[in-house]
């Protein structure tokens, strides 16, 4: 089976967040992620992982404002500086945690935008990021979310366009985040996508769709999914990213620790 890791900012929420990676841990978890570690200092967040014997695996730069709505500013041509600050604030955090990756948001295309200044902008601020990450011996992920249901609007909404920005920037530290419930709302026929893109990618997540709740509750068959995964040998994290439909702990019946 691959090796799975917890989002914590989805599982686990019966408490809050500090005491997440206890209950990774207990529940068999090995590696946990979640969206954002700035609320916390780094070495609080570090001492937990410690504690619980878990790797950080994952987490995502600065998203701009995200109460407001923002979903990452990467695209945005009036906040550059604002974007480089955010990825040595990601550096900072990665090397207290541990983390060798971390990912990046592209963002919301804003309504009258020019579509060629926003590309521009994105390639030039991952292509800048990839070099910093790099020096600091950080892999960047770019991920592709879908923006028919869930960010309508995210620029790069399909694992195409991410492979595309990744091929022209000929990056060796860049890597596409594959996240089987998005990819399943915009493009299905998943395992020979993942197949063929495999080379790529630097890290999964997944959810069952529609719902984006826990394997077993709608249409994805993840035993096989699973079981391509192995196949193809991908020795990257699968990160379960969903909202349990009842408690988390009812939620785990798909997960089988060291199975």
């Amino acid at each position: 089976m691959p090796r799975f890791a917890a989002n914590l900012s989805m599982l686990f929420t019966e408490a809050p967040f500090p005491e997440r990676f206890a209950l990774a841990a207990e529940a068999g978890f090995r590696g946990v992620e979640y969206l954002f570690p700035y609320p916390w200092k780094p070495e609080e967040l570090k001492a937990r992982l410690e504690h619980y014997n878990l790797t950080q695996v994952l987490f995502n730069m600065p998203p701009g404002n995200w109460d407001a709505g923002e979903r990452g500013i990467a695209c945005l041509p009036d906040r550059v500086d604002e974007f480089r600050e955010g990825v040595a604030e990601a550096i900072r955090y990665a090397r207290i945690l541990g983390c060798d990756q971390v990912n990046c948001l592209a963002g919301l295309m804003p309504a009258g935008a020019d579509q060629e200044q926003i590309w521009h902008t994105l390639r030039d601020n991952v292509r800048w990021a990839a070099g910093e990450l790099e020096r600091a011996g950080i892999r960047l992920c770019l991920e592709a979310i879908n923006s028919r249901v869930d960010m309508p609007g995210f620029v790069l909404d399909t694992s195409g366009k991410v492979v595309d920005l990744i091929r022209q920037l000929d990056s060796p530290n860049l890597r596409l985040q594959y996240d089987i419930y998005h990819m399943q709302i915009m493009e299905g026929d998943l395992i020979r996508t993942l197949e063929r893109l495999l080379p790529l990618i630097g890290h999964v997540q997944f959810a069952d769709n529609p719902g984006r709740h826990q394997p077993g509750t709608g249409e994805l068959n993840f035993p096989a999914l699973f079981a391509a995964l192995d196949r193809m040998g991908y020795e990257g994290w699968v990160s379960a990213e969903y909202h349990p439909e009842k408690t988390t702990g009812e939620s785990l019946g798909w997960f089988h620790p060291g199975g």
